[in-house]
């Protein structure tokens, strides 16, 4: 989405008429609001990613029902803080 916005100074016109006219150019092509909306948009992971992700997850709750069949530590309600 590559959009060029120009202005060409005529005559005798003052330099912050041409800034004026620029800036106002810029806010109606929209580019501005373009780029302020991409600015913390997140790529989404990868299927590769979910998946590792995913796995990790499984491993750990694995990890844990281990642990709590030894009794090395103990299993936590949603109540309990």
């Amino acid at each position: 989405m590559a959009v060029n916005v120009e202005v060409v100074k005529t005559g005798s016109e003052h330099n912050g008429s041409v800034m004026r006219r620029f800036t106002k150019k810029v806010q109606r092509s929209g580019l501005l609001q373009a780029v302020r909306g991409r600015r913390y948009a997140k790529r989404s992971p990868s299927a590769y990613t979910k998946k590792k992700g995913a796995l990790k997850v499984i491993a750990r709750r694995a990890e844990i029902q281990k642990m709590i069949k030894l009794g090395k530590i103990t299993e936590k309600t949603r109540d309990s803080k």
